[in-house]
């Protein structure tokens, strides 16, 4: 019995002993399901330029989906100065269909898998967005643009930047707005105070009064009004009446013109 035994256990042996060749052959394998576990996704942003009224995140959820997992979606909402102008011409108008509904004007679109961001935006671009007959996108194309090296990170720090700027602007314009109020109360109230003083006895110059430079006719009625003052403006006159009359005798036929010598004394009495 144990010379058997014996037997069994020395032909047990070889048979369960591990095979070089097999072991070798599975480490490569190994060694690759470890590396793809390694790997990493890289998610993917695509970029939408084109978003058509009453577009919703909701809507681009569903139609990209389709083409592989989406994660975040954003959309900039239009500007506040269109979207007031779009609430008034919404309020004036009696139609139903002029009512207003909030509109976006880009959007970001995150793809788990950036091979698939490349492939959607490649193969979607400048395609339909409804492919039903009655989507109420069927007339709209497509405009997507998977952007390089971009993550959801840089588009967070755009956007907060974004916000800053606005804020600041506004600040500026409430600020210029407020000089411009002080400067106009000031204004007001300096007049009030001017205003108040015009009547007041012990003010010197506390009227409106103010001395104006006499015009030629003033000075020439002053003159006539003194006595002997219309004589000499009479005089003054048939002296530039002849003057000119002798200048242009003179031109005529051909005479040297008069010379002012003689007319001088006459000036010196007027004077």
């Amino acid at each position: 019995m144990e010379a058997e035994e014996a037997e069994a256990t020395s032909e047990e042996g070889p048979l369960d002993a591990p095979n070089p060749k097999t072991e070798a052959e599975e480490e490569p394998e190994e060694r690759e399901e470890a590396a793809c576990s390694q790997k990493r996704v890289v998610p993917g942003i695509v970029y939408l330029g084109h978003v058509p009224p009453r577009f919703r995140p909701l809507h681009v959820r569903n139609l990209l989906s389709a083409y592989g997992e989406v994660g975040r979606v954003f959309f900039q909402a239009e500007d506040q100065f269109v979207r007031r102008k779009k609430k008034a011409a919404a309020a004036s108008g009696g139609k139903k269909r002029s009512r207003y509904s909030k509109d976006y004007t880009e959007g970001w679109v995150e793809f788990r898998d950036k091979r698939v961001a490349k492939r959607v935006a490649a193969s979607l671009h400048n395609t339909p967005m409804g492919t039903r007959r009655r989507s109420p996108f069927r007339y709209d194309l497509w405009n997507l643009k998977y952007l390089h090296r971009f993550t959801w990170s840089h588009l967070s720090e755009h956007l907060a930047f974004e916000r800053q700027v606005r804020r600041q602007r506004l600040r500026a314009e409430v600020a210029q707005a407020k000089r411009e109020t002080d400067f106009y109360l000031r204004s007001v109230e300096r007049g009030q105070r001017f205003l108040a003083a015009d009547g007041d006895p012990t003010r010197p110059d506390g009227s409106w009064a103010f001395a104006q430079r006499p015009t030629e006719q003033e000075l020439r009625a002053r003159k006539a009004a003194r006595p002997g003052g219309r004589e000499r403006a009479r005089l003054a006159t048939v002296q530039d009446q002849a003057r000119s009359n002798r200048g242009l005798l003179a031109r005529i036929f051909g005479a040297p013109p008069p010379s002012d010598s003689t007319e001088e004394p006459s000036r010196a009495r007027d004077s």
